[in-house]
């Protein structure tokens, strides 16, 4: 009855939460965590749905997707909102530096002020008609070892396109050519490989060379990158701020509820060390929740929920707000991260890729990195992610249901967040006396220049603790059938020198804020040769066969057309392994639904 007078006279328990003072000592303490409910959110300054809107919303919820309700800690999709509140005043977007904020407190227990959040009663923006974007790039061309025997690219370990894809197949749908990254569905997958026994170096390369399934006479060379896996207790404290797209774009149970349920896996990772601070925006952007400690995670569920969808999309301002709240609590001794939850569809203030691109460049050397999570069907911007998650030192996923974010948000919770290295590069030299072309599977995107290795100012890949990265290149050994006719005029071939190396690969990396790169060296050859696919290791079996899915996904032409779907689904079968979490099982699923929208 209270809330519902305040409610009418434009005033919301929010509102009266940011005026008011501070919890009195000797009073019990607010839980820490728990189910979200009107009362509990109430009590902590937010005005929480009626028992009556979580149930309706349910019902609809059912109704429009026809699955069952989730618990009540799940925000419903539908809610009537108070009366708009005040947004707190943002800057231009790139302007000159604010004025620095009066210190917020960070003595444990403190009862954080919140902010009011982003609500909007506007309704809905319809995606009528296919709108998603993504960023061009043709497959990697042969390259002739005798003119260009150096291969230099960006270590990569986002998964968006893995997931992309595999929404693109359960709808019974080919996905676009430019939405397949090959390098991004082979390192979806855990292959097990030698991890460093020491934090330095802090990655161990396990190389393999193998006859190639699906093009005679030539062979791939199989390069996996294991990272250092640190202990939980060694681990960095976090300084979290999650900037939620709320705009009318993501509406719908597979946006923003499926974005509050991501970060709500999120939130029960956190430690009591670890502070997290959430900004929302649509047509403005405003500070949710002022930066709180992994213990009161309870605050941070009631945060999310009171997020709901309407208005266009403000995300350069977004970014802008979301940046000077991490720089304000920023420590040098922690992980400190943007974790930026959209569509992509900034359709207000800066959004052309370049010049975010250009900012979130600038922001990266102050030490705040940005990690990218991707929902949406429609108008899903994969150009704009890239963009961003590339020059931010961060990841770039794509979510297309719970299970994904339980995966990206709470398996792979370490790989995600703390950071072992970065600016990680690697190259390979080929031995002109033993390839004579090889092809880089992938990475397009993520190629450098030769010269880019060894220059510690060239931005490259960050790579989290214990993750993987995984390289794949075919090779045309010296004397099998060329690709091309040898020039009449071209210099003879190159003699025999390196004794028996195929090729010499190296990878540079700088410590997590360093400055001055470490260089690690291995030769590769005859003892890393298999003589057939069979013999090889399970690992490289499996990430063979993915990388055979995604270049027939794209229609590339460098595989035969005698190696079928049916050959990538045996492929992938037979190298399934143990499979603890059924994602090897599902793949093989994905190949056969590949093979039905495919054809052939």
């Amino acid at each position: 009855m209270i809330t519902r007078l305040l409610r009418a006279a434009g005033v919301s328990l929010l509102a009266l939460a940011v005026a008011a003072p501070a919890a009195t000592p000797g009073l019990a303490a607010a839980p820490q965590d728990g189910p979200v409910t009107p009362e509990a959110c109430a009590a902590l300054g937010f005005a929480g749905p009626t028992q009556e809107q979580l149930t309706v919303s349910a019902k609809r919820r059912t109704q429009t997707s026809g699955v069952q309700p989730r618990p009540a800690f799940a925000p419903p999709t539908i809610m009537t909102a108070p009366p708009p509140l005040p947004i707190p005043p943002v800057r231009e977007a790139f302007g000159p530096p604010p004025p620095p904020p009066p210190p917020l407190p960070a003595a444990p227990g403190v009862a954080y002020r919140v902010a009011p959040p982003v609500i909007s009663n506007a309704p809905a923006v319809p995606v009528d008609r296919d709108t998603e974007r993504y960023p061009g790039a043709a497959a990697n061309p042969i390259k002739h070892v005798a003119e260009e025997p150096v291969s230099t690219f960006s270590i990569d370990v986002d998964t968006a396109a893995y997931a992309n894809v595999r929404r693109f197949l359960n709808e019974g749908a080919a996905p676009p050519r430019d939405a397949v990254r090959v390098e991004e569905l082979v390192n979806y997958f855990d292959y097990g490989y030698a991890r460093p026994a020491a934090k330095e170096p802090p990655f161990k390369p396990t190389v393999a060379v193998v006859p190639s399934p699906w093009s005679k006479d030539r062979q791939l060379l199989h390069i996996g990158v294991q990272g250092y896996a640190a202990p939980r207790a060694d681990q960095p404290p976090l300084n979290l701020v999650f900037l939620v797209d709320t705009s009318g774009s993501m509406s719908g149970p597979d946006r923003l509820p499926l974005a509050q349920k991501a970060l709500n896996v999120l939130i029960d990772q956190l430690r009591p060390q670890d502070r997290v601070a959430i900004v929302a925006y649509a047509g403005s952007a405003g500070a949710v929740l002022s930066p709180t400690d992994g213990r009161s995670k309870l605050k941070m569920r009631c945060a999310l929920t009171a997020l709901h969808s309407g208005g266009s999309t403000a995300g350069g301002q977004g970014l802008k707000l979301a940046y000077d709240l991490a720089r304000q609590n920023f420590d040098p001794k922690a992980v400190n991260r943007v974790i930026l939850m959209t569509d992509g569809d900034f359709n207000v203030g800066i959004a052309e890729p370049a010049r975010l691109k250009d900012f979130v460049s600038d922001q990266r050397k102050s030490g705040v990195y940005l990690s990218v999570y991707g929902f949406g069907r429609g108008n899903y911007n994969d150009t704009m992610m890239q963009a961003l998650a590339q020059n931010g030192n961060g990841v770039a996923a794509y979510v297309d249901s719970l299970q994904e974010a339980r995966k990206l948000l709470r398996d792979d919770f370490d790989s995600a967040l703390f950071p072992i290295a970065d600016d990680v590069k690697i190259q390979v030299e080929f031995n002109p006396a033993k390839v004579s072309e090889y092809r880089l599977i992938g990475y397009e995107t993520r190629l450098l220049n030769r010269e880019d290795f060894n220059n510690d100012q060239v931005d490259a890949g960050e790579v989290g603790s214990g993750a993987a990265v995984t390289a794949i290149y075919e090779i045309t050994p010296a004397g099998a059938r060329p690709s091309s006719d040898p020039l009449r005029y071209g210099a003879k071939p190159a003699a025999a020198t390196g004794g028996d190396e195929l090729a010499f690969l190296k990878i540079r990396y700088k410590p997590p804020g360093g400055s001055a790169s470490t260089l690690i060296e291995r030769p590769i050859g005859a003892g890393d040769v298999r003589a057939s696919l069979a013999a090889a290791p399970e690992s490289t079996r499996f990430a063979v066969a993915v990388a055979a899915y995604g270049q027939k996904l794209r229609g590339d032409p460098w595989v035969d057309a005698g190696f079928d779907w049916a050959a990538v689904t045996d492929l992938a079968q037979g190298a399934r392994g143990e499979d603890p979490y059924g994602l090897r099982a599902e793949f093989v699923q994905l190949t056969r639904a590949a093979k039905d929208v495919k054809g052939s």
